[in-house]
Parts: structure tokens; sequence; C-alpha cells
């Protein structure tokens, strides 16, 4: 038996894997989306939004792995968004979870081979940045590839042509041209206000950052940080597909150690849902201009 972890294991899906299921999803609806969407912690509502809706449960798709996170409802929604044909992730896949990356990133694949052209990954993170506040949405330009440093890459294994280049450039990870119209959209909608534009940092978790892991981070350059999305823009700049990201700021990090604060998820969540209307509202709107 190969240990956990092997080579073996962290190349566990096949081209020929990721069509069959893609090929089951494209037999059970008839629509044919051209951008996804990725909900994150508490923002699984976005996929409410959706009409002429057909959900199928992440158990019920064939291969796909199961969300075990609270605020992750676990299930793939086809619909429409004014006028658009969208397929939404409601809850994703961590690292955390025990999870390799390659089987975090799956969906993605699997929405290239449904035809998909652009991807929006939303999450939920810690700010950083000391001007931002509780509430912000962060315009994701660029991202820190914590685990990626260590090795934990989604791309390490042999490479599929079929899907991308074996050395994939990363400095265009987030689609400029969205992200000029996620701005015009914000001002149009009124949510310019709190609307910011900086550097997400990934670390693996599940725990949160110390006090001086912060600081690195800060130092490094990172304006949020969370455990989730880097994987998900690796593997769709891979297969071709524009990104845009929106990062909610739920809490500030703790960087002072006479600081009384404490992060826990119970916050992270009852901030999303106080934020998810301008959320969707600046998502929705965004839809119709891509």
């Amino acid at each position: 038996m190969e240990a956990e972890g092997s080579f073996s294991s962290q190349c566990r899906y096949s081209y020929e894997e990721c069509k069959e299921t893609a090929d089951w999803l494209l037999a059970h609806t008839e629509q044919r989306p051209k951008v996804a969407i990725i909900c994150g912690s508490g923002l699984g509502s976005l996929a409410d939004l959706l009409g002429n809706k057909t959900v199928f449960p992440y158990k019920a798709i064939p291969r796909f792995p199961v969300s075990t996170v609270p605020g992750h409802a676990g299930q793939l929604v086809f619909g429409t968004l004014q006028g658009r044909e969208i397929v939404c992730m409601q809850g994703r896949f961590h690292f955390y979870e025990g999870y390799n990356m390659q089987t975090v990133t799956y969906p993605v694949r699997v929405f290239s081979l449904l035809g998909v052209e652009t991807l929006i990954v939303t999450n939920a993170s810690g700010g950083l940045n000391g001007s931002y506040n509780v509430g912000d949405i962060m315009l994701i330009k660029d991202q820190i590839n914590m685990p990626g440093f260590a090795g934990e890459n989604p791309l390490c294994g042999p490479n599929d042509e079929r899907f991308g280049v074996r050395f994939l450039c990363m400095s265009d990870a987030y689609d400029r041209e969205l992200m000029v119209l996620a701005r015009h959209t914000a001002e149009e909608q009124g949510c310019d206000s709190f609307l910011q534009e900086g550097v997400y940092c990934m670390v693996a978790g599940p725990t949160y950052e110390t006090i001086a892991e912060c600081r690195v981070l800060q130092t490094l350059g990172a304006d949020a940080v969370g455990m989730s999305t880097v994987p998900e823009v690796v593997v769709a700049r891979h297969c071709g597909l524009r990104v845009l990201g929106l990062s909610l700021i739920t809490n500030k990090v703790v960087t002072q150690y006479e600081s009384t604060d404490r992060v826990n998820h119970e916050e992270v969540l009852q901030t999303t849902k106080t934020r998810a209307e301008d959320l969707q509202r600046l998502v929705s709107n965004l839809i119709t201009k891509i």
C-alpha cells in the first residue's frame, strides 16, 4: 500500500475522468454555461439569484468530492442570471479538509470541459491591510500561494497538454479587463465606497494565523488572507479561463499581542450574511457585462 500523499495519489484525476464527469452533467441539463461562480463561506446565497435552476448535490455527481465546512451547502447549481446561463458551486473544497490539491481543483477542470470561459471566485478573508474595514469587498488583483511555496501546487505531477502548458505564466492570473468592469459596476451600484483592491494570500489552515504569521504576510505584501481560492485560480488559468476574484473582508487580523480579539468562524459567517446582498447585486450586474 502506498503512503498517503504519494506521487500517484497526487495525480488522481485524468483528462478522461474529468470528461466523464462533464459529460454526465451535460447529459442531465440542457444549460451550457459560459460563466462559473465559486461561492465562499457564507456566500452560497449567490446561487439563490439563479432562475430556471437545476440542482445537483455533490454526492450525486460522479467523482465529485463532498464539502464538509459549515456555510457550504455542497451542491452544483445550473441556472440563468440576467439572461445568462451560469453554473454555481454552493460550497468549495479545501486542502485543510484532507483533500489533495488535485481534488480541491477538480470542479474547475470539469467547468472547462463544460465550455465555461470565465470563472468568478469569491471567498471570506481576514483583512491584513490596516486601511480595510470589516465588510469591505476586495477585488483581488494578485495572489500569494503559500502552500505552493511548500510544494503543494495543483499542477505538480505529469502535465496533460489537453488542459494546458507545462509551465504556466501567472503574472496575469486575474483578468484586468474584468477588474475594470467590476470597478465600473461597483460605481454604478453604489458599492465603490467599500470596494478595495489588493493581494490575496492563501494559507493551508485550518488554524487561523498567529500574530507573528500575520506580520510576516503583511511584510510580503498581502492585503487579505484566507484558506482557499488560489488553487482554483491556478487550474483555471491552466485551462485558459479568465478569472475575477472577490474577497469579502469578514474580520481584521490580530497583529498586536495586547489585543483581546479572537477570530472565529461564526463571526465570518455573520459578516458575510450582512454584506451578502451587496455582493449579490455587484455580481449579478457584472454578469451582464461579461
